[in-house]
Formats: structure tokens, sequence, C-alpha cells
């Protein structure tokens, strides 16, 4: 085991793709066989142990370069349970060390191009252009502040490159109109609900649309997920196409999973061409959540975070990743996943800071069965002065049987469920639909009265025929709502 990095194995290390001069092959490895057995380095060229507590994150198997997944937890990874969850060390270190405020910082993703190259010739380059006399006077000094300045002016270049410029400060969107009707009711002080309706497995798109139809006149917006527990369904893009045309707002799911950089611009692109305005950036499931034969699973081209910071770029200021200019940039309110329960909360808030920091104007948080636990997530929102930069849409999913409720409880990565609702699901027997609708509606009740709680975001898991009946007895019924009798009747006269 590596001796600064508490994971399972030192990995085989990276290789250039490119021929190096002698002098950066030897500096490479003598970088490989010191940081090798103190941090497990695989030679990214792309080291950020500076801003991760000098353990290194290249050790999550999801390949996660700016905090942990939604299924982050203290026992262990939900990926490789015989590794420990590296964002949660992270995280553990950052705190005890006070150094936490540093994962703010939005980190770029891997320049493949520095794969299997030091880090270190880069660091000696730009000391020279800083001058190594002014950086050794600048650490030499009494001076915290201009001690952390002088390190930054040498680390911070390297780090982040110019075609990234990531920081940790909050950057609101540059447009003043919605971009969305869903960002427009939002705006208004409307309490909102979303829905999300599953997309199909094959071609037939009949039980899509009727879906689409029944749920329609209940919610703001329909999500469609994007391949959920990683397996193939249709696109996010396509169902989001067929909702427009049936009169529905969407909401695009996008899984860093399964997108490359280049991808990611392109779908955007595409989407905001069809009138798609509302998009939702997510890490995705591990492969390993998926069927056989697992794909690969070594590593992701981009987290949900720099998807963010990508995204929001192209939307405000005019530009590819790469540095060209959009004459006619993409039109997006751009959401996120949040998951109040996956590790420790106050390590949560941060992740969710990072996030509204990278681009998120609204959040859809995983499943919440405890509202008091909710409660103490927003408080910790509060102290970091995000509430008012992020609507927040609260995850609801009704429980139809006992068996899901221990599944999702035992199995779904960020879910807990209280011990006093498993047992009153289970003491319901064969009324436990209804004990599950009622479940939920408590939970509504509770929690819609919240500071920082803008909406509900309902996951009917297949089940979306119970969503009309939810809103209206949860009394969220949306102002312009009319039943699908009132639609028919006003068209017949």
């Amino acid at each position: 085991m590596p001796g600064f990095t508490p994971g399972r194995r030192w990995q085989p290390p990276y290789y250039p793709f490119k021929h190096e001069p002698f002098g950066r092959r030897l500096l490479a490895t003598v970088e490989r066989w010191v940081k090798g057995p103190m941090f497990g380095c695989r030679m990214c060229g792309n080291c950020l142990l500076q801003e991760t507590a000098f353990i290194c994150p290249m050790e999550c198997p999801k390949g996660a370069r700016n905090g942990p997944c939604g299924g982050s937890t203290e026992e262990h990874c939900y990926v490789d349970e015989t590794r420990p969850c590296i964002w949660y060390k992270i995280y553990e270190r950052s705190f005890a060390m006070g150094r936490e405020e540093k994962l703010l910082e939005v980190l770029p993703p891997i320049d493949w191009d520095k794969i299997g190259t030091e880090t270190w010739g880069d660091v000696v380059v730009q000391m020279r252009k800083v001058g190594v006399g002014k950086f050794t006077r600048g650490m030499l000094s009494r001076d915290v502040k201009e001690r952390a300045l002088t390190w930054d002016s040498v680390f911070s270049p390297v780090r982040q490159p110019d075609w990234w410029q990531g920081d940790s400060e909050y950057h609101p969107p540059a447009y003043t109109e919605p971009a969305s009707e869903l960002e427009r009711r939002l705006r208004a002080g409307e309490f909102v609900v979303t829905a999300e309706v599953a997309p199909p497995l094959s071609t037939a798109t009949g039980k899509l649309c009727s879906n689409v139809e029944m749920v329609k006149p209940y919610v703001a917006a329909i999500n469609f997920t994007d391949n959920p527990s990683a397996t193939p369904r249709m696109s996010s893009l396509a169902c989001s196409t067929l909702a427009m045309q049936h009169g529905a707002e969407p909401v695009l799911q996008i899984a860093a999973r399964d997108r490359t950089r280049v991808g990611l611009q392109s779908e955007v692109i595409g989407a905001s061409a069809l009138g798609i305005r509302n998009v939702l950036c997510l890490s995705g499931d591990h492969s390993r959540m998926g069927p056989a034969p697992l794909s690969r699973s070594d590593i992701i081209d981009i987290d949900s975070i720099q998807m963010l910071w990508i995204l929001r770029r192209m939307r405000d200021e005019g530009h590819y990743l790469d540095g060209r200019k959009l004459k006619d940039p993409p039109m997006m309110f751009l959401g996120a996943a949040a998951s109040p329960f996956a590790s420790e909360p106050k390590f949560q808030a941060i992740r969710e800071h990072k996030k509204v920091n990278a681009g998120a104007q609204f959040f859809q948080t995983n499943l919440v069965y405890d509202p008091d636990g909710l409660e103490t997530w927003l408080n910790l929102l509060a102290k970091r002065d995000i509430l008012d930069k992020v609507y927040i849409l609260v995850g609801v999913t009704p429980l139809k049987t006992l068996k899901m409720a221990q599944y999702m409880h035992n199995e779904v990565p960020g879910v807990f469920i209280p011990q006093p609702l498993l047992d009153r699901m289970e003491a319901a027997g064969d009324g436990a639909a209804e004990e599950g609708i009622a479940i939920a509606l408590e939970i509504i009740e509770k929690i819609k009265h919240m500071q920082g709680v803008h909406g509900i975001h309902l996951m009917a898991v297949g089940w979306e025929e119970i969503v009309p009946r939810i809103v209206t007895e949860a009394g969220l019924l949306p102002p312009d709502f009319a039943s699908k009798q009132e639609v028919e009747s006003l068209q017949v006269h």
C-alpha cells in the first residue's frame, strides 16, 4: 500500500503516448520511483495532490477528480468493496488538516497528451517564470497570505491550464431572462413538481408518450433518465424530443459515464438546437451496476462537476473547451444531482457547494426518507451561503413493496430509509403500496416548508400512474392546472 494514499494497491503506471526527450524521461523515472511508493502515483501527468490532501484521486475507480460520487460511504467504495472510498479519505484528511476549502476549486479533466509524463518539469518551468529568488523570499516570509500567494503563483498555473481556468468562486449565469419554463416557474416562487418517466427498453414509444400525456398536467417538467443502473434504454435526448412533441417540458439527463468531453459538447449543441433547455449533469451509475459483460470501469473522461463547468462556459462565455468561439451558444438551465445522505453531511455540503460554483442552478436530490437528516444538510448549505444560489427539488419515491424498500436501503448508494419506515412497510403486508403512498405524502408535507426547498422531484420508478394522485393529495397542483377532461372540453368548444 502506498505510504500516503490509503488505497488497496499501487496500480500500474501510465506510459506516454509520444516520444519524450531523454531528460524528461529520466525525470519521469525519478518522479515515478519517488511518488509511486508514497502516493501510489500512476503518472497521469496531471497531478492534483496539492488540492486533495496529498491523497491521489486516481485511486477512485470512477476516475472522479472533483469529489465523491453519490455512492460515497465511510465503509468502502461501492464499486470495489476491497477499497475505501478514496474521496471520503480525502475529505476526512482535508478537514483534519484544515484544508477543506481547497476542495472547492474546480479541477480540470486529464489532458491525455500529458499522460505518462512528469509534473516536476512543469513546476520548474513555472518557478523560473516567477523567479527562483522571488519564490524563495516569498516562501520564507512570515506573512501567511504572502506565502500562500507565492505558492499559488507556481502551482496554480500548473494545475489550472489556460484552456480550463478553474477556480473556487461562484459564477452567476450571464443571461437575464429565464432559459426554460421550469426556470421561469422557480424564479416566480412557485413550489414546483418534476417527475421521472422511464425511457422504454425498445423502439416502441406508445407507453412513453401515454405516460408523458398522463403526467404532463401535474408537473412543471419531466425527467428522462440516462441509462440508469448502467443498463441501456432509449436515450434521454430522444425521449426529451418526443416529450416536446407532446407539449411537455423535458429535463435532459446526461451521465458522464457514457460521455467524452467531445460527445458532451456535441450533444448539448444538438439538444439546444432542438429546443431542450433543461440539462441535468450526472456522474452516472458505475458500469458494475449494469448487466454483464462489464464495460470499461477504470476511468471516466469527465466528471459531473467538469460537465457543469464546460457547459456553463459554453453558454455564458460562448466558446468550446478548446477555445473556439460559438457564434450562437446553447441556452441551458443547468442542474445537478445532490445526495444528502451519501456520506457525512459536512462532506456533502462542500460537494454541493462546488457544484453550485461550477454552474449548477438547480438540484434534484437523491431519495429522501429522513426529513430530519435533510434539514441537517440544508442547514450546512445555509452556512456555506449557497441556498440563495440554487433551487432544490427534493427526491421522493413512493415505496411499493417491502422488498423494494429493503433494496433501496441496502443496495442503492446514497439512500437511507429509517428503520421505523421499514417496520411500517413490513406491518402493512398486502397494503404495502398504500402505506408507501402515505409515507411519501407525509415526507412531502414535512419538507415542503423547509428553508431552501423549492419543489419535489417524484421518481416513480415505473409507477408513473401514481404521480397524479400524489401531486393532488399533497396539494401541489400547478397554478395553471387543467385536467384532461377540462382540456378535452375546451378543445370541443
